[in-house]
């Protein structure tokens, strides 16, 4: 488990915030492709099975976010109408992705492990 200035974290299960992996999450799908606010909630949401969403109040504060520090780019599909905004990744947004996937790895592979031991031990479930 990894530990901070030689604290131990007391967060249980994992050590990274809802909105911290949603922001890694929209870096991520918009490494593949333009997608708007809904397109990227609805792809999280097939990737997670239906098992989860971010909400609207999350992705769209991020997503301006993003746009203001350079690490994506915004415009709007019918200007006139402003209705749907669709973003893409910049080469800032992809170096500042790769920095924040290496940062989150062993807090996921911490997390996952909590986990998978927690099914074992009180539910009996192995891989």
């Amino acid at each position: 488990m990894s530990t901070y200035r030689g604290q131990r974290n007391r967060q249980f299960p994992s050590k990274i915030s809802t909105t911290s992996f949603v922001k890694l999450y929209i870096l991520h799908l918009l490494r593949e492709k333009s997608y708007y606010g809904n397109e990227i909630i609805d792809e999280i949401k097939l990737r997670l099975n239906n098992k989860w969403e971010p909400s609207p109040g999350m992705v769209y504060p991020l997503l301006r976010d993003l746009e203001k520090n350079g690490y994506v780019v915004g415009w709007w599909e019918e200007p006139d109408k402003r209705s749907i905004r669709r973003y893409k990744l910049t080469n800032d947004g992809y170096e500042h992705y790769k920095v924040i996937l290496l940062r989150y790895k062993s807090i996921f592979e911490d997390s996952l492990y909590i986990i998978k031991t927690i099914l074992k031990d009180i539910y009996g479930i192995d891989d």
